[in-house]
């Protein structure tokens, strides 16, 4: 996940929180997490390069609709991403401020 973008991040996590996950439902979480508008084309422009990166599977459901899915390399890369956070928040919890070498990869 260290090649994706902030937006990209959150695109795979909107995905794995909605049952049937296709773009403008997609949009819509976003628009609740960010608590704003999130622009249409800026979505279906991440989802595609999410695709290309092959961590997003797309599927038609009719002539006007796509589902996504996330791949294994996504879940994969979540759950890799989810043990850094909480790592590093343990870290800040101890009281240990200071940037490790492990923290300065992951940015």
């Amino acid at each position: 996940m260290k090649d994706l973008t902030a937006f990209q991040r959150d695109l795979l996590y909107a995905i794995a929180s909605l049952d049937e996950p296709y773009g403008l439902g997609i949009k819509e979480e976003l628009e609740s997490y960010y608590d704003d508008d999130v622009n249409t084309g800026r979505v279906y422009q991440n989802l595609g390069k999410l695709v290309d990166s092959e961590y997003v599977e797309k599927a038609a459901i009719d002539k006007r609709t796509n589902s996504y899915t996330l791949t294994a390399k996504a879940t994969t890369a979540m759950d890799d991403r989810q043990t850094w956070e909480t790592k590093q928040v343990q870290r800040i919890d101890a009281g240990d401020t200071t940037p490790s070498a492990e923290a300065e990869t992951h940015s």
